[in-house]
């Protein structure tokens, strides 16, 4: 049965969030709020949170900084994942995917159809990982992201969490470039 292993020692995880939108700041920036009030709510460290209009280049670049950046080790970013001609989030950050997280689209729609029923189809969630950051993108809605975190992360970014959780294979996932980013999941 999947859960919490009280035994194993919980660490946290430094977690940059990036809403896209063309319209938010702030101080209005509910979506983003979801994450960060979660983030420090499970004991992760808010690495830095940032807002970037809906533009390849803008919210590419964001998400590369923070993916070069070894103080980060999860980046999500809210909005953009929809079908307008504005939603540009998954074109941006899907091409410095290293891997694809398949599984993470179709968890997310799981979790989402019992509320949302078939207007889950409605958003391209994605994820990948890069250069030993794992990336999330998710949907604009706080509800959306409610159901991103709840559902998922909130399970797979603690290291407590069994069978198997994204925190103990941190420290592997740039095993093949040799390069030491994230030793704190060998607990």
């Amino acid at each position: 049965m999947p859960g919490v292993d009280t035994a194993r020692p919980f660490i946290p995880l430094r977690i940059a969030v990036l809403t896209v939108s063309d319209t938010r700041e702030f101080a209005d920036d509910k979506s983003g709020m979801v994450f960060v009030e979660r983030i420090a709510a499970a004991g992760h460290q808010l690495a830095d949170r940032a807002i970037v209009r809906d533009d390849v280049e803008a919210i590419r670049a964001k998400v590369k900084a923070w993916i070069a950046d070894h103080a980060i080790d999860v980046v999500i970013t809210t909005g953009g994942t929809g079908f307008t001609g504005r939603d540009v989030t998954p074109e941006a950050v899907e091409p410095l995917f290293e891997k694809r997280m398949d599984g993470f689209s179709t968890a997310f729609h799981m979790v989402s159809f019992p509320k949302i029923g078939t207007s889950t189809i409605q958003t391209r969630a994605t994820a990948g990982t890069a250069q030993s950051t794992f990336i999330f993108c998710v949907p604009g809605s706080p509800g959306a992201c409610k159901d991103a975190w709840d559902g998922i992360l909130v399970h797979q970014l603690d290291y407590r969490y069994r069978p198997c959780n994204f925190v103990e294979i941190l420290p592997r996932l740039d095993e093949h470039l040799r390069r030491e980013k994230a030793k704190g999941a060998t607990a």
